[in-house]
């Protein structure tokens, strides 16, 4: 496992992430009705260009973060496992006259991934096309898209695979990657602060409290479902939680609790050891860096530092 870790924060590591939920939106409506419906700019994207974006609710809640590719014909969403359904079912919801049609596009495409410092140079190896810019995307001659998608905080991208070519690719890229598992994947990602949607926040969540903001809110856009509730947080007031990474001196799981003094700021949602470090939606008084905090465990108490921001690395 620790060469899997080496390999994603080093030089390239190899995943499988096909468990992903793929949504496609096809019609001439449909780049105006996604830009209605999410958190970023879509009608500024140029063709074989993405964004980060979230869907919220009304009331400015978290439905689900995504990744939205504008394609030739099509809008390609990525996003995490298991919400096929409830997206799908959102965005059908305010489909009343536009020509919008979603479709589940999971069993036709796998997804496939490398990051890591050398993933360029991994696709140059194998003559792949390299897109430049984040989220930026190329067709090669198989039918497969590739984005350049830095899924870690350094260099990685993304590989949409027909299924008939997914044993295939896999096997290729594995000759100059090693395959890495879940657990090594979201190591890294807790390392590099980087929040995790049904785990370090959630449908309880308004969007900002994710630490998302600076990727996947656009305040200039126009209006979007739930746009109200967002403005209003960043003209009159804060949000009360905030994502933070917490440098521990010891053991801990997902669920303790963190405290300032007697005052309860915070619950661990991502955790893992050597080194000893997790992720929480901490209070705002208590989340300056630098801040000393305690966890209780059930092992007893441990101490922890807010070590980190959003999407920034663990030093050492």
């Amino acid at each position: 496992m620790e060469d899997q870790f080496k390999a994603l924060t080093e030089t390239a590591g190899l995943l499988d992430l096909s468990s992903r939920s793929r949504l496609c939106l096809l019609g001439e409506d449909r780049i105006k009705f996604l830009h209605g419906q999410v958190t970023n700019n879509i009608n500024g994207l140029a063709e074989n260009t993405g964004c980060y974006a979230a869907l919220v609710n009304a009331k400015g809640k978290m439905e689900s973060d995504l990744f939205a590719y504008r394609l030739a014909e099509e809008i390609l969403l990525d996003f995490e496992p298991g919400l096929i359904d409830a997206v799908k079912a959102r965005l059908e919801k305010f489909i009343i006259t536009e020509d919008v049609e979603v479709a589940d596009v999971a069993p036709h495409f796998g997804l496939l991934s490398v990051q890591g410092p050398k993933a360029a140079e991994l696709l140059a190896s194998l003559k792949l096309p390299k897109p430049k810019k984040n989220y930026a995307l190329a067709k090669t001659e198989a039918d497969m898209y590739v984005a350049n998608q830095p899924r870690l905080g350094s260099s990685g991208f993304d590989f949409f695979v027909p299924v008939d070519l997914l044993d295939e690719w896999k096997s290729r890229l594995a000759e100059h990657a090693p395959l890495c598992d879940e657990a090594t994947f979201e190591r890294a990602r807790i390392l590099a602060t980087i929040p995790r949607f049904g785990q370090d926040f959630s449908t309880a969540n308004l969007a900002p409290e994710g630490g998302i903001e600076s990727r996947a809110i656009s305040y200039s856009k126009g209006c979007y479902i739930g746009q109200e509730i967002i403005a209003r947080i960043r003209t009159y007031g804060k949000v009360n939680r905030i994502l933070r990474g917490l440098r521990l001196e010891g053991a801990a799981t997902k669920g303790d609790e963190v405290f300032l003094g007697d005052k309860m700021v915070g619950t661990l949602s991502s955790v893992i050891t050597e080194p000893d470090a997790a992720l929480a939606l901490i209070h705002r008084d208590a989340a300056e860096r630098g801040t000393s905090l305690r966890v209780d465990t059930k092992n007893g108490s441990v101490t922890a530092e807010v070590a980190t921001l959003p999407f920034e690395k663990f030093a050492g």
